[in-house]
């Protein structure tokens, strides 16, 4: 039987909608300890630019399809980036007055989002527009990511909680106050993404997982939980230097998140392989495996995936297994994405 195929989140915008991504800053790129300097707050897109994002999604949807992606993104071309587009609609954080701050271990250095009062989902919502929009153009289950609470917190400033848990959980009731509203919109495949898992284990197995069951309570059995836990995004595509979790993370907490509610749990393989006897502490949830690197500018040929995807097979049900990129594929521009997205997809189509 062929493996199904998704993709992350992101994928390649065009220069024509005006909305950029998080990206290394050049002028100081690095602040003498290691943490490189990264600029993420960037203005919201015009309202005169909607027309344009919806080419844009809808671009986006199509080149997944044609590729043969099995459960496509809307690419997140709205975003500026994938945390504070959230993050926006939130009531508490201030996005005038920034706080600079060491985050993602040590890795990076930014100024910030500031929390300055508790949060609350502002009233209405956004992603269910979002949804409806790149569903429009898929004769596929279209899945829709949100970033995760301990995720947010990293990529925010806190100047008014000075409580870790309680601050995860009120990120999370926002983030689930969103989340119905997407499946009652029809999504199927709604994702949250925690890759500070991977930073921060001892964190996650205290709260992080409680959090990201708070973030799906009351999601109806129709729709598929997902959460994707990479190792760390790098700076620029080809960057062999960027500072990545200790893949021994995913070892940690494999058994809490296969015991948690999630259906489907992503992780990276391609830029760093795993012992693959990992995969054997997932007794129970669906493993979307990274299986084309999303920095690396050279494209995995179907052989070589395909080996990977065999190997995977040793210690997992084809059942329970779906191949994807390691991350979103922003990073790589339409050209190379595409490559390596059919490459995934005719692979996974010839297991």
């Amino acid at each position: 039987m062929s493996i199904k195929t998704s993709c992350i989140g992101a994928f390649p915008k065009p220069g024509y909608i005006g909305v950029g991504n998080w990206s290394e800053t050049e002028e100081q790129p690095d602040d003498g300890k290691g943490s490189r300097s990264f600029s993420y707050v960037a203005p919201r897109p015009d309202s005169d630019s909607r027309e344009l994002l919806d080419r844009a999604t809808r671009e986006a949807v199509e080149d997944q399809l044609a590729c043969g992606v099995d459960i496509p993104t809307d690419g997140e071309q709205r975003r500026e980036n994938y945390i504070h587009y959230h993050c926006r609609h939130f009531k508490g954080i201030d996005f005038e007055n920034l706080s600079p701050k060491v985050h993602r271990n040590g890795a990076a250095v930014a100024d910030l989002p500031t929390i300055i009062d508790r949060i609350v989902p502002m009233h209405g919502h956004f992603l269910d527009r979002d949804f409806t929009i790149a569903q429009y153009y898929s004769d596929k289950p279209v899945k829709i990511t949100l970033p995760g609470p301990i995720t947010i917190m990293d990529t925010t400033a806190d100047a008014f909680y000075d409580d870790d848990r309680k601050l995860a959980f009120d990120l999370a009731d926002a983030l689930n106050d969103e989340i119905l509203a997407l499946a009652a919109a029809g999504c199927r495949y709604i994702q949250v993404d925690e890759p500070l898992f991977a930073r921060n284990v001892d964190m996650a197995l205290d709260f992080g997982i409680e959090s990201l069951e708070r973030c799906f309570h009351g999601l109806p059995d129709d729709v598929q939980s997902v959460m994707h836990m990479c190792c760390g995004y790098p700076g620029h595509l080809d960057d062999e230097n960027y500072q990545k979790a200790d893949p021994d993370s995913y070892h940690q907490l494999a058994r809490s998140l296969d015991e948690s509610c999630i259906d489907q749990i992503s992780i990276e393989d391609a830029h760093r392989h795993n012992d693959l006897r990992l995969l054997e502490q997932f007794r129970k949830s669906t493993v979307i495996l990274g299986s084309v690197a999303i920095a690396a500018s050279r494209v995995e040929t179907v052989e070589e995936i395909t080996g990977r995807l065999h190997n995977a097979l040793e210690h997992i049900d084809a059942g329970r297994l779906v191949a994807a990129p390691d991350c979103g594929l922003m990073m790589l521009g339409r050209d190379l994405a595409v490559k390596k997205l059919s490459n995934l997809c005719a692979a996974a189509q010839a297991m």
